[in-house]
């Protein structure tokens, strides 16, 4: 909530030592949804359900936003590959050079050699 995104720096001890995010959790009211809570053990839904809604000093607040399927949900695998790829590459990025960045992309993205690769050609591939 404070910047918009989530990028891995953000569980660095620099990034939670921001004394922001404590600020910001003081502000903050959660409480459990029963009906979110039964949605979640049901096996036919495993919703992970969470709403939210920011209320202002004025009075005036955002809409209710719930989402009962996030991104990642195995009802939006599909929908969830692309920003995995990206957050795998913004990953790998952070101490790999750019020619090992790519050519493990373009492992990670078929399955079938991946699958054969021996175990110490792969991890030799992680190697900075």
């Amino acid at each position: 909530m404070l910047k918009g995104t989530i990028t891995p720096s953000d569980y660095e001890e620099e990034a939670a030592s921001d004394p922001r995010i404590d600020q910001l959790r003081s502000k903050m009211t959660v409480r459990e949804n029963p009906d979110f809570t039964r949605d979640y053990f049901d096996p036919e839904k495993r919703a992970i359900t969470n709403a939210m809604r920011i209320y202002f000093r004025d009075g005036s607040a955002t809409e209710r936003v719930e989402i009962a399927f996030p991104l990642g949900h195995r009802r939006r695998r599909d929908e969830a590959i692309p920003p995995l790829v990206e957050k795998c590459r913004r990953g790998l990025e952070m101490t790999l050079a750019p020619n090992q960045c790519d050519e493990l992309m373009a492992l990670f993205l078929d399955s079938e050699r991946l699958s054969h690769m021996p175990v110490d050609e792969f991890v030799s591939r992680l190697v900075v």
